[in-house]
């Protein structure tokens, strides 16, 4: 069973992949790859390419772009998304999420990260 790895969207705060990257995680935010600014389809193209579960705020656009790919036949490792809360509230749910799900769990999944 394969952990995790995530790419953070541009809209989460670039310090939650820095504090999860040093609890050991990997944890990218697109601005750590050059990514800042590109469209939501190029930044899930890319977070399916790499494997990596895309972490985002924007929820309308990624569940359309989920259907775009089921309807497309496409494959992506995975879409976790989050009410725009706290940091510390962000932070203790995506550690929950990351200690209870697997890479092949959430692979083309929508995911909501709860409580």
């Amino acid at each position: 069973m394969a952990n995790i790895t995530l790419l953070l969207d541009e809209d989460v705060r670039v310090v939650l992949g820095e504090i999860l990257r040093q609890r050991g995680y990997d944890a990218l935010h697109v601005l750590d790859v050059g990514r800042g600014g590109r469209s939501d389809p190029e930044q899930l193209a890319y977070a399916a390419s790499q494997g990596r579960v895309i972490l985002t705020h924007n929820i309308r656009d990624y569940v359309l772009l989920d259907k775009q790919y089921r309807e497309q036949g496409k494959e992506h490792a995975g879409i976790i998304l989050s009410d725009q809360i706290p940091l510390r509230d962000l932070l203790q749910r995506t550690l929950r999420f990351l200690s209870r799900h697997t890479a092949e769990e959430v692979r083309d999944r929508v995911l909501w990260l709860k409580d």
